[in-house]
């Protein structure tokens, strides 16, 4: 009995380490497989998200163009007519070349970002009084503001919509302003910044401001970078 124990407790000392090596080389693959979905999804967020949207954003400016088009005889599909249904404007920005072009929708929600500009609660038409501030991604769905730092005062945005273009000059440069996410002010009518207790931009009489808005770094932050402009153009 004791030769037999002996022999028993042998095998079961034998087996332990394979049946520890197998346990490991499971946890190893699943921790393999864990990591590969996880660089996946980042991978998506990062570039398959930002490829999807400037797909479906130059899908929706050729359609809004045609819909737009001064040659109100031409014909215009349904699908173009749906997709240029929601667009407020075309926004361009020559400083990143001729082909920059993004739609603005009204509201800065999750959805909104993800189709272009998104335009602030308040903010009113293009070219009218008061400050048409637009927020949009620097990374993913698009990122429209990702070369936001590299803006200088002087460069323009065009805002462009079915009646008429409206141009506007930046007044600070693209890096020079940061500001909290919870900075209320920079979207007001007439932005009044707390540190100096003065109007941001001076526009006098009935000012017509632009804002840009989006986030201070690449990835994930409480703050924001903020550009301003004033409207210095009209072109029907």
């Amino acid at each position: 009995m004791v030769d037999l124990d002996l022999r028993d407790r042998s095998r079961a000392a034998a087996r332990a380490p394979r049946r520890a090596s197998r346990t490991l080389t499971r946890v190893g693959a699943v921790l393999v497989l864990a990591g590969t979905l996880v660089l996946g999804y980042v991978a998506w967020q990062l570039y398959g998200t930002t490829w999807l949207a400037e797909r479906e954003q130059q899908r929706t400016v050729e359609a809004t163009e045609r819909v737009w088009s001064v040659d109100h005889g031409a014909p215009v599909s349904r699908e173009d007519r749906a997709l240029a249904k929601q667009v407020v404007a075309l926004v361009r920005i020559p400083a990143w070349g001729e082909d920059y072009v993004v739609p603005a929708y009204r509201g800065t929600d999750d959805e909104t970002l993800e189709r272009g500009f998104g335009i602030f609660e308040g903010s009113p038409e293009p070219g009218a009084s008061g400050n048409f501030a637009l927020g949009g991604h620097r990374v993913t769905h698009g990122e429209p503001l990702r070369d936001m730092p590299s803006l200088r005062a002087g460069d323009e945005v065009v805002v462009e919509t079915a009646d008429a273009t409206y141009r506007y000059v930046l007044d600070d440069d693209g890096s020079s302003r940061t500001v909290s996410s919870e900075a209320s002010w920079v979207t007001d009518s007439l932005p009044i910044d707390p540190a100096t207790r003065g109007p941001v931009v001076d526009a006098a009489g009935s000012p017509r401001l632009l804002t840009l808005v989006t986030c201070a770094e690449i990835f994930h932050t409480e703050e924001r970078l903020v550009a301003f402009g004033h409207l210095v153009a009209r072109d029907t």
